[in-house]
């Protein structure tokens, strides 16, 4: 059996939690009260309730940008993530790091994009050709 993760954020406004999960993302939305809502974030749960998002600092280094720590995100099969990298360009989402390849031709090659959800919280998605080269020295 595979375990699910659950992680629990702040956001500033429900709704517009649920437009970008939801709308955006593709999340399928579960419980729910006045103050959070649960999502299916590509198979694991994500609880965004009412409050200040955590403080992020430009202090990671990818390549040659400088991207949000502490980030969350996720790893897709790159079909995947190629469909979610054109869902946030027709939504005219704005990236910290814009849909690229890193690593090309070598060990651990993968295609990676960041950006934030709208009450700041960023985001990293990773795609690999191959789930089984993710933890690939």
């Amino acid at each position: 059996m595979q375990s699910l993760f659950h992680l629990a954020i702040h956001v500033h406004d429900l709704q517009a939690a649920r437009q970008f999960y939801g709308g955006v993302l593709g999340c399928t939305e579960g419980r729910s009260t006045d103050s959070w809502v649960d999502f299916d974030f590509f198979g694991h749960q994500l609880s965004l309730h009412l409050g200040a998002p955590f403080a992020t600092t430009r202090t990671g280094r990818v390549g040659d940008a400088m991207v949000p720590m502490p980030h969350f995100g996720l790893v897709l099969a790159l079909p995947e993530w190629q469909a979610l990298a054109r869902r946030l360009q027709a939504a005219a989402t704005e990236f910290v790091m814009e849909p690229q390849i890193r690593f090309a031709g070598e060990s651990g090659e993968q295609w990676t994009m960041f950006f934030l959800d709208p009450s700041g919280n960023p985001i990293e998605v990773k795609g690999f050709a191959s789930l089984e080269t993710v933890y690939a020295p």
